[in-house]
């Protein structure tokens, strides 16, 4: 018996928030099956999409970025993550005992591992401050308790030498995520 194609997590910034970047998930779930992907799901309108793919994260985010720019003429930016690393995301919640509510828990998904200086400048950001982060690799947890518009540190985490190798996603919708993997693994809903 063949082994099932792994599947990975891909995230696009900016889709659905600005009138340039306006993708129906039904138009983007038929443009990645066409550029050979499989099993797609997507979840919101906001570019959350589930696939099943041959290769490495690098490899499948170029793919896709480049099969919307060929379809649709956009240039979006692509983070990747195979199941097994948001499957690690969420249960290596490191804010876990403060982050008290999904809607105000983030991930932001980095391209690269947060540089050290980065790290310092947020650290300085959050110690003035209610909101907490914690880097993982290339991810960054944060706990934003007065909300993300208002929040310095996710301003700090969105600026521009962050973008747009980073997109960032509600604690909420993350989990949400990794139980769409969970059900597509045992092929039911929890």
């Amino acid at each position: 018996m063949t082994p099932a194609p792994p599947r990975f997590v891909v995230l696009l910034r900016g889709i659905n928030v600005s009138a340039g970047n306006q993708i129906a998930m039904a138009d983007l779930r038929a443009l990645l099956e066409e550029a050979g992907f499989g099993a797609v799901r997507t979840h919101l309108r906001s570019g959350n999409v589930l696939l099943s793919g041959a290769g490495k994260s690098p490899a499948v985010a170029v793919a896709v970025h480049a099969a919307i720019a060929a379809r649709l003429g956009l240039q979006i930016p692509v983070i990747v993550r195979t199941g097994a690393e948001l499957q690690a995301v969420i249960a290596d919640d490191p804010l876990g005992e403060v982050a008290t509510d999904g809607s105000r828990h983030f991930v932001a998904f980095l391209a690269e591992p947060l540089d050290p200086s980065d790290a310092a400048r947020l650290e300085g950001i959050a110690a003035e401050g209610d909101d907490r982060f914690a880097a993982r690799g290339c991810d960054l947890h944060l706990w934003c308790p007065g909300g993300v518009r208002d929040s310095q540190l996710a301003k700090g985490i969105m600026a521009k030498r962050f973008t747009p190798s980073a997109t960032v996603r509600n604690w909420n919708t993350a989990s949400r995520l990794a139980a769409m993997l969970r059900e597509d693994e045992t092929g039911s809903k929890p």
